[in-house]
């Protein structure tokens, strides 16, 4: 991992960026298909009528679910396009009486462990598989390398992606497969917001262009653009939530057009 002085090698993506809120907007536009990937969400499950010492629930089961387990709880459908806020009900539904309970979506954080798993799809969609670009948006956490860089180097170093200015890394798809990769190559890399310990990646992408890894700050999910093959693989492999998208697909709330706003109803 070696933070990069130039910002030329996002040049060709930045060209690319499709419009805010779309599959292209977050990925680029012009691949041959896209494919999205749910962020699964943390649950617990609590002890009925259980308190610790300092007055709160006592927790008995943690596991992290799909998607599609609190859409069949609150009734909702599960689609390409489908929003958090929608099958939550603005995230108002999050509970249940048989005591589970769920967080918050991971907006903008794909989890290192899945990065680890979907490599072994990447590595098979590109010939430059230890040549990779990392983009992180300077806006999470408190990036150590941005110390002591001024106007006119921070000008030339950052990427200029819509809305998110990016700080470029060189890394490969070796060093992704690890985990613990980010605390092992960049000191100080590590972002606690939401409850996270891992790095934020906004773009990944290798020399040869064939894909990019996107998981843009204000999403829920991470989209995989490339081949049509590499969109066939990630679609049918069972450890992703995966659902294959257009590139003018809206992401925002108003995109999913099968769950519509409703008032949450207690005690589901």
């Amino acid at each position: 991992m070696i933070l990069l002085t130039e910002a030329v090698r996002g040049a060709w993506l930045v060209e690319r960026a499709g419009r805010w809120a779309t599959v292209g907007g977050v990925a680029g536009t012009g691949f041959e298909a896209y494919v999205r990937l749910l962020h699964p969400v943390d649950a617990h499950r609590i002890r009925p009528n259980a308190v610790d010492d300092w007055g709160n629930p006592v927790d008995v089961e943690h596991t992290r679910w799909r998607w599609a387990e609190v859409a069949r709880r609150n009734g909702r459908v599960m689609h390409s396009l489908v929003q958090w806020w929608r099958i939550t009900d603005e995230e108002q539904t999050k509970d249940w009486s048989d005591g589970w309970r769920v967080g918050q979506s991971d907006d903008g954080w794909f989890d290192p462990e899945d990065l680890a798993v979907l490599t072994t799809h990447l590595r098979a969609a590109t010939r430059t598989p230890d040549d990779l670009v990392i983009g992180a948006w300077e806006g999470t956490g408190n990036p150590p390398w941005a110390e002591g860089v001024g106007a006119r180097a921070r000008a030339l170093m950052q990427m200029p992606w819509p809305g998110r200015d990016m700080w470029l890394f060189s890394s490969s798809l070796c060093e992704l497969a690890d985990p613990t990769w980010a605390h092992r190559t960049v000191p100080g890399w590590q972002c606690s917001r939401y409850g996270q310990e891992g790095p934020y990646t906004s773009l990944i992408w290798p020399e040869d262009h064939t894909w990019v890894v996107a998981s843009e700050e204000d999403w829920d999910s991470t989209i995989v653009a490339g081949s049509r093959t590499l969109v066939d693989s990630i679609v049918a492999d069972a450890h992703f939530e995966a659902f294959e998208v257009h590139e003018d697909d809206d992401l925002s709330w108003d995109g999913d057009l099968l769950n519509p706003r409703r008032h949450p109803t207690p005690g589901l």
